[in-house]
């Protein structure tokens, strides 16, 4: 699970950093990343809409990505807020298969 202070908890943060930040698009995620906002540590939120399924759908596919961000919190740089947008096709995705696309936008734009 993912700490309080690893979480973007306010829409106006939300807005932010999918206006501002650099996009990275995969097979079921979209991922944005504005690099070092603060000092303080990575930032994740989840967008997952109604497209992607009913309610049971998409809890189990934000659980995902936030074990998946979970693991990859080592690698962010410290001070970025992240939004991953999840796609419709992400409700019949495997979990490596969302590990890919996570994996493959956060290297992209850690760069």
């Amino acid at each position: 699970m993912l700490a309080r202070r690893n979480r973007l908890t306010r829409g106006a943060e939300y807005k932010a950093v999918v206006r501002r930040g650099r996009r990275c698009a995969g097979a079921h995620t979209v991922t944005y990343v504005n690099r070092a906002v603060t000092d303080g540590p990575a930032r994740f939120g989840f967008i997952v809409s109604r497209q992607v399924g009913g309610a049971v759908v998409r809890n189990t596919v934000r659980r995902r990505l936030k074990a998946l961000c979970l693991d990859s919190l080592a690698s962010v740089g410290a001070g970025d807020d992240i939004v991953i947008r999840a796609l419709p096709s992400a409700a019949s995705a495997s979990f490596a298969d969302l590990r890919s696309d996570v994996e493959k936008c956060l290297a992209r734009r850690a760069r």
